[in-house]
């Protein structure tokens, strides 16, 4: 069960991290643009974080 929770969030991280630091780097927007887009991926990485490690202790 342990294994399937971290394919699972890995591969939410892993798409986060292409979907979200893409636009960053790429985005014709200006910085500001940039930065908001930023604290936003920001978040959501800390969010899924989280989640991961309270599915975690209630797995174990």
């Amino acid at each position: 069960m342990r294994t399937v929770i971290h394919i699972i969030f890995i591969s939410l991280l892993g798409l986060v991290t292409f979907f979200g630091i893409g636009p960053i780097l790429l985005a014709d927007g200006v910085t500001s643009e940039r930065l908001i887009t930023l604290l936003i991926v920001i978040i959501v990485y800390i969010f899924i974080i989280l989640v991961y490690r309270g599915m975690l202790k209630r797995v174990k």
